[in-house]
């Protein structure tokens, strides 16, 4: 057989395979799942009282912020006695009960989940377009403009934000200047500079007892979610015109920086998939670390304080924010979904839940409130991740960014133990291209 004809027919071979075996695990999730579903929510249909009762799904945690959130809920509740948000904790993953949910026909009118998600939801037809709703309203204009990004897709608004967030870099200040460090890094020469001076071998054996930061291993969301700030300082993307496009030079770049650190010998790399986890930071095995305001550091009694993350060829940071769906219903029940959107755009919803959880507020004004600021000025930290908003990008959306993550992460972790970036991001880019089309 032809070379040329022999590989088309091993392409469309697996193409085919992947697909099926894809498309099968799914359903036997949905199977296995919808009986039990359907019993247990047949309690949250309709009540016939005359009032509209909306079943909300929601993963929040800590559950102190849960507590927030639900009191805030039955403020909306009390406040517009003709509809009744009933929130829902569901933890994650809830993604196989989401679908099962929506292939029964029982969906939740509203839910609360990674925007990352919003192509899948528009594949499934599971959710309803919001631009015909918000556009009327003056809140539009209020919501922060980068953030728009993630609420679009395909010409559409999907979700609205219900807050937000991006990554820094914490760090040891004793350390720094026990290395003689007087100012923080504000390039990525300056980070890898820094990151050798802070890397200490005390007694020589070549297995330092110090290192200068913290890089998660594994090929999971929070490896990509990491890596992301430096994706789009080097002004990369991994997504043209709606096809994954991991080798172009700004991914390259980005990821050849990470290869330059582990290079250094200035980097200890964290347990597999648990990037997140602060004790070596804690303990002063790292004195630096990537993460967001939501990591235990901010609460922890050792020294500590945050950098932005240092610009390569531009600043740049990555969004973590939490959105909000409306599941397709009905038109009443839509509708009055979208009164508790309303709700949590007001500056009295955003301002009380930013103050209580320490996430940042998605609206301009409710972030330039006096209540706000005066808030800020408490938390001197916070306030770090509040002047990175302007330049805070969101993950891509599209449909089939859950595959194509997975092919990233797989290059990240190949990287970060030998590889080099070139060949990581090639090889990733070769394996979703014999998919992509077929996805």
């Amino acid at each position: 057989m032809n070379i040329n004809l022999l590989t088309s027919h091993i392409r469309k071979n697996f193409r085919q395979w992947f697909n099926y075996a894809w498309r099968l695990s799914l359903l036997g999730i949905v199977l296995s799942l919808s009986l039990i579903f359907l019993s247990s929510c047949q309690e949250l249909r309709q009540k016939d009282d005359g009032v509209i009762h909306l079943t909300l799904w929601q993963a929040i945690n800590p559950p102190a912020h849960r507590e927030i959130f639900e009191k805030l809920v039955d403020k909306f509740n009390q406040t517009h006695p003709d509809i009744q948000v009933e929130s829902i904790f569901e933890p994650e993953p809830k993604l196989p009960k989401l679908l099962t949910s929506v292939v029964a026909n029982v969906p939740p009118d509203l839910l609360s989940f990674h925007p990352e998600y919003t192509g899948q939801f528009v594949e499934l037809g599971a959710i309803i377009p919001l631009e015909d709703w918000l556009n009327k309203l003056p809140l539009k204009s209020d919501i922060r403009p980068n953030l728009l990004e993630e609420m679009q897709l395909g010409g559409h608004i999907w979700s609205v934000p219900m807050h937000t967030s991006n990554i820094g870099i914490f760090y040891r200040p004793k350390l720094f200047e026990a290395a003689g460090i007087t100012e923080i890094p504000k390039t990525w020469y300056e980070l890898r500079q820094v990151a050798k001076k802070l890397t200490i071998d005390r007694n020589g054996d070549r297995h330092p007892e110090q290192y200068g930061m913290l890089l998660p291993l594994g090929k999971g969301g929070w490896t990509v979610f990491s890596w992301f700030p430096f994706l789009f300082g080097a002004g990369g993307e991994i997504v043209t015109n709606n096809r994954p496009n991991l080798t172009n030079v700004g991914a390259i770049a980005a990821l050849k920086f990470w290869e330059d650190l582990i290079k250094d010998g200035s980097v200890m790399l964290s347990a597999p998939e648990r990037g997140y986890e602060e004790e070596a930071f804690l303990a002063g095995r790292v004195a630096m670390q990537i993460t967001g305001p939501w990591t235990l550091i901010m609460k922890s009694e050792v020294d500590h304080q945050v950098l932005p993350i240092p610009a390569g060829v531009k600043a740049a940071t990555v969004t973590g924010t939490g959105n909000f769906f409306v599941m397709k219903t009905t038109p009443a029940r839509e509708q009055a979904a979208f009164k508790f959107l309303e709700y949590v755009l007001s500056e009295e919803f955003q301002i009380e839940w930013s103050m209580g959880t320490g996430f940042l507020p998605v609206t301009l004004k409710s972030a330039q409130s006096k209540a706000y600021q005066q808030f800020l000025t408490e938390k001197p930290l916070l306030k770090v991740f509040f002047d990175q908003l302007p330049v805070a990008r969101s993950q891509p959306i599209i449909a089939g960014y859950s595959r194509l993550s997975d092919s990233l992460g797989r290059a990240i972790e190949a990287t970060l133990l030998g590889e080099s970036a070139e060949k990581a991001l090639k090889t990733a880019q070769e394996r979703l291209d014999l998919i992509w089309d077929d996805k």
